[in-house]
């Protein structure tokens, strides 16, 4: 490989990604594969060290996953997390059974500094736990070098052979001296020196890319938005004039955004890219006539995106490959593997069966949405556009809960847009870099108000903003008083139609970002 590599085995649990995004915070390239993979295609990809990640499934009895034990005699250093602790203690002859009460959530865990992953952690620390299982018995050559008192093998190592194990998540915020463990982990005892770069990802893509095009045509789907924006001037710079930028007016964008993405990317913008706009909103709303579910949703914008690119593909002649930003977190939510789907993404589960393109590229699909800004700011894209607002690429579909139509497309159009207005405003601008993402999402509630001595019977908008440096957690921001009631106000009072505004406190988990 070209990297030193950390292997994720994903057992199907939901913060297998995040593993990756932490070990990568380390300068180390991490990649998630199925835990199916045999220990003979693993000796080949010569990995540092294999993580074994969380999941939903029993380690015993007939919920158990089969994978290949014949891991274990590799003499690759492993970490099991959670399931992947279970895994590794049932696999090597010890003893996992139903734990006498669950644990989920902050939990204060006893260490023993004598463990090598735990020699910078304090004697008592705060850890992120979610099992039903837990390691009644360490297996022959662990020493136990965790507990709390539910769970007397909350972490155990067998040194000798390089074996380690958490009953905790280290890779969540929660865990207060998680990235140390994983450090220790990482660098100690697989003993990684950090070669992973944004810069030599970015040289590489382009090179991966142009090989893979040769001369072939290919059209990128452009949003506008920070990971399509990114994976455009990629293929830019790896295939020159090759590539035809289309974007697509859904009729789902925030205010003005159309004309301002034209702006930049279109005739005499910053690049110098074939551009073509389809105004196609007409062509979505009739789509999405009276669908409510939210997965159909995702399902309907992303087939009417593709169906609107191979039109514009066969404009312009045969095209051989579709360009999209697809990025990690997308995946993950999208459900591989064995994992649960949370949402099914316009550019990953959305997309129909048959499309009309020989293959699909995907640049930045093994990046998080931090990475990407990086890869972005490598490329030299300016400042404010990497650093822009992130947007779904079903758009406002999915900030409007319940049916689509014109009139709701508008008022969510025109409370965000008050909304991103003041909070780019506030503090003198301090506050807005603060935030991983904030945005209005229209409700499907309605209730009665009193506007001018006279009943109104109308919508309630949602205001929603987070913290999160990966979009794999994120907490809500506590917003100051004074700016929500300035918002607020001038919600209620400028956007027809609207006669109560929300704020949505839910972390993620338990929540998502979006509301759909």
């Amino acid at each position: 490989m070209q990297h030193e590599t950390i292997l994720v085995l994903d057992f199907g649990g939901q913060y297998n990604q995040l593993i990756a995004r932490r070990v990568r915070d380390l300068n180390v390239y991490a990649e998630v594969l199925p835990y199916t993979l045999s220990a003979e295609e693993i000796q080949k990809k010569a990995p540092k060290g294999m993580i074994l990640t969380g999941g939903p499934n029993s380690a015993y009895g007939p919920g158990a996953l089969e994978y290949d034990k014949d891991i274990f005699e590799l003499g690759i250093p492993i970490l099991g997390i959670c399931y992947g602790a279970q895994v590794l203690a049932h696999g090597l002859g010890g003893e996992v059974a139903k734990a006498p009460a669950s644990e989920y959530g902050r939990t204060e865990v006893d260490i023993n500094k004598n463990g090598r992953l735990f020699a910078q952690v304090p004697e008592k620390t705060i850890a992120w736990m979610s099992h039903t299982d837990y390691i009644k018995k360490a297996p022959k050559g662990f020493k136990v070098t965790a507990e709390t008192p539910i769970c007397p093998v909350a972490a155990m190592e067998d040194v000798s052979r390089g074996f380690y194990a958490t009953q905790f998540h280290p890779e969540v915020m929660h865990t207060k001296e998680g990235i140390k463990i994983l450090r220790s982990f990482v660098k100690d005892v697989c003993g990684c020196s950090g070669d992973w770069h944004m810069g030599s990802f970015v040289e590489n893509a382009i090179e991966t890319v142009r090989e893979k095009v040769g001369s072939g045509k290919v059209l990128c789907a452009l949003s506008g938005g920070v990971d399509s924006s990114v994976s455009a001037v990629i293929l830019s710079k790896a295939v020159g004039k090759q590539l035809t930028c289309v974007f697509v007016d859904h009729g789902l964008l925030r205010k003005n955004e159309a004309d301002e993405v034209e702006a930049v990317f279109g005739k005499g913008g910053h690049y110098d890219l074939d551009f073509i706009r389809v105004n196609a909103q007409q062509r979505f709303y009739d789509k999405l006539a009276g669908v409510t579910d939210p997965e159909k949703k995702r399902k309907i914008i992303g087939e009417e995106f593709i169906r609107v690119f191979e039109t514009e593909a066969k404009k312009i002649g045969k095209v051989d490959f579709l360009v999209q930003g697809t990025i990690y977190p997308d995946i993950i939510e999208s459900g591989p593997g064995d994992s649960a789907t949370i949402k099914s993404h316009h550019n990953v589960g959305g997309l129909p069966e048959h499309v009309d393109f020989k293959d699909i590229i995907e640049p930045l699909k093994m990046l998080f949405k931090d990475e990407v800004r990086k890869a972005g700011m490598e490329l030299g894209i300016p400042k404010h556009l990497v650093m822009r607002q992130p947007f779904p690429g079903p758009g406002l579909g999915i900030r409007i809960i319940g049916d689509i139509t014109e009139e709701k497309v508008e008022i969510v159009q025109e409370a965000d847009a008050i909304y991103r207005e003041e909070v780019a405003a506030y503090d003198g601008g301090k506050l807005a870099p603060t935030l991983g993402q904030y945005f209005a999402a229209l409700t499907n509630v309605r209730s009665v108000g009193v506007m001018g001595d006279f009943r109104t019977y109308d919508h309630a908008i949602a205001l929603r903003a987070v913290e999160t440096s990966d979009f794999m957690t994120a907490e809500a921001a506590k917003l100051p008083w004074d700016l929500i009631e300035k918002v607020t106000t001038r919600i209620v009072n400028e956007v027809p139609h609207v006669n109560r505004v929300f704020y949505d406190c839910t972390n993620k988990p338990p929540g998502t970002i979006e509301f759909e």
